[in-house]
């Protein structure tokens, strides 16, 4: 659930790709905005509410989903994988955006990106289920005390095994485990050859992880949704490096992998009616084709100015949609009786118009002001490392600048040395002594 959606395109034969590997990518092509990336975001977001808002809760409280909509929630029961959809976005998104960056590039992308838009949606959500609160049928209740609102601030509730405000808060976790991963492998520079590697090491751990008995390597290894960032990845160097077998092993590997999980995840549900598990597999495949679309170049055409604002709202509309959509619907239902067709695509509209002042009046100037501020932490940093680093008695190099024994080696020497002819050129007259 990110937005950095610009790509160098750098695309190589078999035979190139070898050098491809050591050449950067900076201004080989002009970037090239990948705006099916966001529309696959807004897909995945509007699936994911439909699901929360007509499925997974009673809007009176007592009766089941289908009473309200007895032909649709058949449909949008299926809309809880739009998570695994945004877990192979994420894996594409997070190699490509930090491609040729230093690891703290990668630390203040990500916090800058993820927690501005977290804390305002999560103070929001805390004050309206406080204000208006709603209990029955919902799978969250309560209004949350200041001890858990601060816990859910450093998004790392869940190992504080402290409940979070709002339920859909759990897949930020599982992308924090993710972004951890990547940062040791950023640590050491990305190149094609460590990120193939990467990923077949993550996957092989991730499928015996359940049977080594760690719950350490299990949570790290992430078994359940590991193969959709992986896919992700290995998507993006399809993206950036052109075809492979390699790559479209490792991806065809993880799709194998994912039906299993997500056969699993569909028998699961349980919305008082019976679910076939056969569309689980269809629509994750579908989701597989459409990110290798994306990878090979052919949704390039499609640059709709508007999918970028889209995108842009997914993550705030993401945060806000269950528990305020949840408010929303039950106290116009009890005020109104509207019909379910009616108050759900409202509530949708209504988040979808709050997620929007949160990203223009907060979001945006917030993540500007937090990754200058972290840029500035870390340029002082190295600064200070530097220091640290530099010979008692001697200055510590200026960033950018050469070090002083060497600029003073690279000096033309102005005094002639003993036995030596000293020849002075005047500028525009080369040649002539």
């Amino acid at each position: 659930m990110t937005n950095e959606t610009l790509a160098p395109r750098v695309r190589t034969g078999p035979t190139t790709q070898k050098t491809a590997l050591v050449v950067p990518a900076s201004g080989t092509r002009r970037p090239v905005r990948l705006a099916t990336l966001d529309a696959l975001r807004l897909v995945a977001a509007l699936a994911v509410a439909a699901y929360h808002l007509t499925v997974s809760w009673r809007i009176d409280g007592h009766r089941q989903p289908e009473h309200f909509l007895p032909h649709v929630s058949h449909v949008t029961i299926y809309g809880f994988l739009g998570v695994e959809l945004f877990f192979l976005i994420s894996g594409f998104v997070i190699c490509m955006s930090s491609w040729n960056r230093s690891l703290g590039d990668f630390f203040t992308s990500r916090v800058s990106r993820l927690y501005p838009a977290y804390w305002v949606c999560l103070l929001i959500t805390a004050a309206v289920v406080t204000i208006a609160p709603i209990t029955g049928g919902v799978p969250v209740t309560g209004s949350p005390g200041l001890l858990q609102i601060a816990a859910n601030l450093t998004m790392l509730q869940e190992p504080m095994g402290i409940g979070s405000v709002d339920t859909v808060y759990w897949t930020l976790f599982v992308e924090l485990r993710f972004y951890l991963l990547f940062a040791a492998l950023a640590a050491f520079g990305l190149t094609y050859r460590r990120v193939v590697l990467f990923c077949a090491a993550w996957m092989t751990v991730a499928v015996i992880s359940p049977m080594l008995g760690s719950k350490a390597i299990e949570v790290l290894a992430i078994p359940g949704y590991a193969p959709y960032f992986i896919a992700g990845v290995a998507a993006f160097l399809i993206h950036r490096f052109g075809r492979s077998p390699l790559l479209f092993g490792i991806v065809g590997m993880a799709w194998l992998i994912s039906l299993q999980h997500v056969i699993g995840r569909v028998s699961d549900v349980n919305p008082g009616f019976p679910v076939p598990t056969w569309p689980g597999p269809v629509i994750i495949t579908a989701a597989y084709a459409a990110l290798l679309a994306i990878a090979l170049g052919w949704t390039d055409r499609i640059r709709w100015a508007w999918l970028t604002t889209a995108g842009a709202l997914t993550y705030p509309f993401y945060l806000l949609h269950q528990r305020i959509g949840y408010t929303v619907i039950r106290h116009t239902y009890e005020a109104t009786r509207l019909p379910a067709a009616v108050l759900v695509p409202g509530a949708m509209l209504l988040t979808l118009g709050l997620a929007w002042l949160v990203y223009r009046l907060v979001e945006k100037p917030l993540a500007a002001r937090m990754r200058a501020g972290l840029r500035q932490a870390f340029a002082d940093l190295r600064a200070a490392s530097a220091r640290d680093a530099a010979p008692a008695g001697e200055a510590a190099p200026v960033p950018g600048a050469a070090p002083a024994r060497e600029a003073r080696a690279a000096a033309p020497s102005t005094r002639p040395r003993t036995g030596v002819r000293v020849i002075r050129q005047v500028p525009g007259r080369s040649g002539e002594r």
